[in-house]
């Protein structure tokens, strides 16, 4: 199983790729499985599928709840919709959820390249919150930043781990379902690679799922900071719930019909915006900190990715809440497809960037 970061050096190369057939993609998010199949076609990456399946009904929960399957749950899961979506490969990439994983950037008081290799799994005890036997760990020196006037003496490193028991259950479910897997990637890396156009530029990644949101920073296409907020999809949907006095099923469908567009109807917008602030307020602290240090450039984008970037009047929130533009992921295109696909997969692209990220990077495998 490769490592974690092993494909750093390609977010925005794959178009050189050497792989030939189709290959899928696949996200095991909290609250659904996607899947996209794709093909290279000279230099050319089409679009040959794609499906999303809610893995509510499979824990006896609403449509949009998270949950937490056993292995041949998923197995099961991930079955039904490599056949709803007429998969017709097993050649895999697989994205391991965020929450499975632990990434971050430390700086280690040298410039020996030959001795990070010792060095950095005795720090990495400093920081990973489990016994490093109990996770896969791999990481990255990150280039130095032109102007940056840190300690000449140090080396930024991105630390990345997975837990062991994740990668078990990944492995198991995989085989349930008949999927060949060369590798797992931690999904912070696939939606990068997915859902950043220019990776000259510095830019803030507010991926919102069903059970959390996940924070990116990213720069010269290498990731400088990571935070994750426990609010996501799932906690706007309970709190319109409560407001308005509807079950959960019914302030799911509000949610995805009407969103943050209500104008008629305040309370609607008033109940998403309060978990939705508590996930912004992390996002401007987390901007403030960064573009507190020396030698960085500010970010000049802020890219909205997950299930929870599709709410209607999402975007314009976003850019009030943070005082900068504001754009959707839109990872399809970086694919060929067909015309009439257009409207619906500008729609649905944020929730598709790990999937889509993935697939992407098997390509070059």
């Amino acid at each position: 199983m490769a490592s974690p970061l092993s494909s750093l050096s390609s977010y925005f190369n794959f178009a050189s790729s050497k792989k030939g057939g189709s290959v899928i993609g696949i996200d095991f998010g909290s609250s659904s499985i996607k899947v996209v199949q794709l093909k290279l076609e000279g230099q050319t990456v089409v679009l040959e599928t794609y499906g999303e399946l809610q893995l509510g009904p499979y824990a006896k929960l609403e449509v949009g709840r998270a949950t937490n399957l056993s292995a041949a749950s998923m197995a099961e899961a991930l079955t039904d919709i490599l056949e709803e979506a007429t998969v017709t490969t097993r050649e895999a990439g697989v994205a391991v959820p965020y929450a499975s994983s632990f990434v971050a950037v430390i700086e280690l008081p040298t410039k020996d390249q030959d001795a990070l290799s010792t060095i950095i799994p005795m720090e990495a005890r400093k920081y990973v919150p489990v016994p490093i036997a109990q996770v896969t760990l791999d990481w990255f020196v990150i280039p130095e930043r032109k102007g940056h006037e840190g300690d000449a003496r140090s080396t930024r490193v991105l630390l990345a781990a997975i837990h062991n028991e994740a990668l078990a259950k990944f492995k198991s479910v995989i085989k349930g379902a008949g999927v060949k897997s060369a590798f797992t990637e931690i999904e912070i890396f696939s939606t990068i690679r997915s859902s950043i156009q220019n990776h000259q530029d510095t830019v803030m990644v507010i991926d919102i799922g069903a059970a959390s949101s996940k924070l990116y920073i990213v720069s010269l296409g290498v990731v400088q900071a990571t935070h994750s907020v426990n609010v996501g999809g799932q906690d706007l949907t309970s709190s319109l719930s409560k407001s308005l006095e509807l079950s959960m099923a019914e302030a799911e469908e509000i949610k995805r019909q009407v969103g943050l567009t209500a104008v008629d109807n305040p309370r609607i917008e008033r109940a998403l915006s309060f978990p939705l602030e508590r996930i912004f307020s992390d996002a401007r602290r987390m901007l403030a900190l960064h573009e507190q240090e020396k030698g960085v450039m500010p970010a000049s984008l802020v890219i909205l990715s997950g299930g929870g970037a599709v709410l209607h009047g999402m975007e314009e929130y976003a850019e009030h809440a943070l005082g900068r533009k504001v754009v959707r992921a839109n990872p399809f295109s970086k694919v060929s497809y067909p015309a009439f696909l257009e409207k619906i997969l500008v729609e649905i692209g944020p929730s598709f960037a790990v999937s889509m990220g993935v697939a992407l990077r098997r390509l070059e495998e």
